[in-house]
Formats: structure tokens, sequence, C-alpha cells
């Protein structure tokens, strides 16, 4: 396969993703229309994912106090940086702490700004940071950015995801900021398209109808999708808002669907329960079918007790959903792959910005670069299969990691 630079006919703008997990808004700016050439990422896990599912990318794992913009990408003018800070003390959800020390990595993020001097950038970020003193401090760092030749764009919003493609209530706030030498960006407006929590996973089978799947997370189907959604994750249609490079993948196995165990009491509870209302005992929401997901969020990493996040009831079947399904109810297409566990692929889904959303705002960037976007006629490999199978150790050996301590800020949780 060719690679990404050597496109010869037309040229796409340039991306950074800063803090990008396993890469929903590296997918998002893609599908809009850029090349990301670089994200970094200090959990090796998911940087391995993130290298899987963009083998042209240059993924670096490292801690981002550690690197200097340079480091990231040197003699490029970069069209556009974008990224999600870890901000855990800002979330509604839990203890708020101002001096959680994860929250200076908003600070981390606009260093790099300004060491780069993109003409864009965008932060995504927990919409409690615009919320009492966590706004006072998200003023401050505005002020700050806006005395090296940025402005941002004012007044700043929180978009949710249902509004935009995507078949759950999500909400999350986008700081667009431009060189002063740039045109002003504008907040992307809403989308006549609700897709339902059927829509996206309706098409899709009972994992529990398969013994091989307690130890396996792949499930030779030919999926044959119901909706326009799901048609358009699974490639049955073509996607005309999609301007990604087309994946090599096979559409006849389906992936990320290990299963759980539950208990015969615990299935009764979940078959008792009223869609759209949450299991007592539990406190699981079954998920209405006509209806939208609730937010999908990530738990905690190991540093911090590896706690798992409630995970929806599957409407239809008795048991809670599977990973594939939370990336379909995330607008994530079926050719890309989380982690092979459980644990590590929910974290993943629930630590990423739904690609739809990321599109509709990186489109906007697009539009006032004034770029013309094209879909690329080169199909990319993905990479290899083995990055989904890493342990923490191996996957920091395979990025040369000279730290081989755990990761001790931890990934944002997305409430």
């Amino acid at each position: 396969m060719a690679d990404i630079n050597e496109i010869s006919h037309f040229k796409r703008p340039t991306a950074i993703d800063l803090f990008c997990g396993a890469g929903g808004l590296s997918l998002g700016f893609e599908q809009a229309g850029f090349d990301v050439i670089s994200a970094v990422e200090i959990d090796a896990v998911h940087a391995a994912v993130h290298q899987f599912n963009f083998p042209k990318c240059n993924t670096i794992c490292e801690d981002i106090t550690k690197l200097s913009g340079q480091d990231i990408c040197s003699n490029i003018d970069v069209d556009v940086l974008f990224g999600g800070p870890p901000c855990q003390g800002f979330s509604l959800i839990g203890k708020r702490d101002m001096d959680d020390p994860r929250n200076s990595l908003v600070s981390q993020f606009f260093r790099i700004v300004k060491e780069l001097k993109p003409k864009y950038f965008v932060m995504e970020n927990v919409h409690g940071l615009t919320i009492g003193e966590a706004k006072k401090y998200l003023d401050s760092v505005i002020e700050d950015i806006e005395l090296f030749d940025y402005k941002v764009v004012k007044p700043y919003k929180v978009l949710n995801a249902k509004d935009y493609g995507v078949p759950q209530s999500r909400q999350r706030l986008f700081l667009y900021g431009y060189r002063i030498d740039q045109t002003e960006p504008q907040y992307p407006i809403e989308q006549r398209e609700k897709p339902t929590v059927n829509d996206a996973i309706g098409d899709l089978p009972n994992i529990d109808d398969f013994s091989g799947l307690l130890e396996s997370d792949k499930l030779i189907f030919p999926v044959i999708p119901l909706s326009e959604y799901s048609k358009l994750l699974h490639g049955s249609t073509p996607d005309l808002f999609d301007f990604s490079y087309q994946r090599k993948w096979q559409n006849n196995i389906l992936t990320g669907c290990l299963r759980t165990q539950h208990t015969a009491k615990s299935i009764d509870r979940f078959k008792a329960t009223v869609e759209g209302e949450v299991e007592p005992i539990s406190r699981f929401l079954k998920l209405n079918p006509l209806g939208v997901c609730n937010t999908l969020r990530a738990g905690t990493d190991k540093s911090r007790g590896a706690y798992t996040s409630p995970r929806p009831i599957h409407p239809r079947d008795n048991r809670c959903i599977s990973v594939r399904e939370a990336q379909r109810l995330h607008s994530y297409p079926d050719w890309f792959r989380m982690h092979s566990t459980k644990w590590h692929g929910f974290r993943e889904v629930g630590n990423s910005v739904p690609p739809f959303l990321a599109r509709a705002v990186a489109t906007q960037i697009i539009t006032a670069l004034g770029v013309f976007s094209t879909k690329p006629e080169i199909i990319i490999e993905l990479g290899d299969e083995q990055l989904l199978y890493l342990n923490m150790t191996s996957a920091q050996a395979h990025f040369n990691m000279k730290d081989q301590m755990e990761i001790t800020w931890g990934q944002a949780i997305n409430e």
C-alpha cells in the first residue's frame, strides 16, 4: 500500500492529536479531511490500539510533560492541533478537586500550542470545566493564550453527541481557537438525523449464543445492517461526508464481542427491568431501543483502583452490552478495533470522543481553512493485530518506554 505522504494529486491539511487514547478525535478529524500526522498518548495499551488503527500516523507513547513541540512535529506548518487533556478534577461526577494534578494537563496542551503555533486548535473537555471555580480557571487559560496571537471563539459551547448523529447523550465542551491571521471558525449546527439504540445495535447477534466468545473477542458473522446508521458504520452504504482513508478489513468478522458471564439472578433481574429504567441492584440502565444511550463512561485505570463504570443492559438480550455494541453506540465504524479485553476496550470507548461528533467539529475547521475535502483513493492496511492483545508491560516494551511505572495521572473519565 502507498504511504499517505506519497499523495501527489492533492494535499490534505495536517493535524496533531494530543492525549489521543484509542483515537475518536483522530478518526473524526480524518473523516473531515485531515491527515493526522502525529498523536501523543501516555497509556501504552491505548497507544498501541491507536497505532493499530492509524498505522500511518506517528503515535508517540510518552508523558507530554517530557515532550517539546519539536519532539511531536518538526518543520511542518500544522493546520490544527486538537486534544482532550484529562481533567478529572473538573468532572461533575464525584468529588471535584481543583488541585487535582491532572488538571495541569490543560496548561500542557496550550504549551504545545504556543510552541508549534498551529493555525487552529480545538480543546475538548468535560462540561464541568464551564462551571464555578473551574470556569474561572478556564477563562484565565483563555486570557493567557490570547496573549500569544490567538483568539478563542466566544461564547464557547458544550455540544451533545446526540445532536450530531450519535445515538448517545454525551455533553462535552469544545473550545475553538485560531491564529489571528486565520478565519474564525463557527460551531456546528445540530443535525436532523437522530439514530436510536436499535438503529445502532439491532442488527448485531446475541453474543451469549456463541460459546467461543467466552475466550475470544472475534466472531465470524455476516452482519446485514438494517438501519441507515448501521449501514454507514459497516460500510454497506457510502458515507458521502466521510473523507477518511479506506481501511482493508474482513467485513464478515465481528470484533469486540467478548462475553460477560452473568449469574442466573442477574439475568433474571435484567429481564425484569423495564426498558429505559435502572435495574435497582446493579444500578445499570436498561437501554430503550427507541431512545438514545446514556453517556458511556470509562471507569478508572489501575493507578486509581481499576473500577469499572456501569455498563448498560442490552434492550433485547438479558446482559450488558459488548465492546462492539458500545462502539456502535459511539459511532465507531465496524473496521475500528479496541483492545481485546473488555476492561481496556470499554475504557477506550468511554474515554473517547464519538467520531461523528468529532467530525462535525473538525468540519468547521476545514471550512474555515477554505479546503475542499476529497476522499483519498489509497487503501490502508491496519496494523499488527498483536497490538490489540498487549498488556501494560508488553505495550510499554513495544514503545521502548524508559519508565515502566504505572500510569500516574490516568485518563479522563468522560462523565
